[in-house]
């Protein structure tokens, strides 16, 4: 039986493979090869699926790094940080999507709604960390400058490779830390 978080994964893959209008009951249907009957069990049309969507990516690609990070609260911020890290650079087919999130989010409020509490959350998370580096002077544009290199990374095209975004990062801490840091 596909469950409703079945339903969502096709979701999160039309959408980084298609794009947002591909994000039809139809489509959907196909990708999975079921009935609209199914859909229409876990979702109130269309709008319920979106949001249900929204709230799915974020939760797996915001809320669930933060919290396998966060299953060591004794690490310190520099461990924790390039746990998140590695836990981001793993995942090379989330390219796709953060980019197809984003294009989504210029065109739909509600896209941009969850756009902009992902930014957030991301970005709060960081600068927590980087707070917590004693060495660094300005923790919180650090924060900041390490997630704008994944969002450029993640934008030209061809994106950055995982392996060079782990080298620039690594550089990053470094000059902000005056110590190497390894990612």
């Amino acid at each position: 039986m596909v469950t409703k978080t079945d339903w969502l994964d096709a979701g999160l893959k039309v959408l980084a493979d298609e794009g947002s209008l591909a994000l039809t009951i139809e489509r959907l249907t196909t990708e999975l090869g079921l009935s609209k009957g199914s859909y229409y069990h876990h979702f109130k049309g269309t709008g319920g699926f979106r949001t249900a969507l929204l709230e799915h990516f974020e939760g797996k690609f915001t809320t669930r790094l933060i919290d396998a990070v966060e299953r060591r609260p004794e690490a310190d911020a520099s461990t924790k940080l390039t746990e998140l890290m590695n836990l981001v650079l793993a995942d090379p087919d989330s390219v796709r999507l953060e980019i197809a999130v984003r294009a989504w989010a210029l065109q739909d409020p509600e896209a941009r709604a969850a756009q902009e509490r992902v930014d957030h959350a991301r970005t709060a998370y960081l600068q927590a960390l980087c707070r917590g580096i004693g060495s660094v002077k300005e923790p919180d544009h650090l924060a900041k400058l390490l997630y704008l290199i994944l969002i450029g990374a993640e934008q030209i095209v061809p994106p950055v490779p995982a392996a060079e975004l782990r080298a620039l990062y690594g550089t990053t801490l470094s000059l902000a830390t005056g110590a190497p840091f390894l990612i």
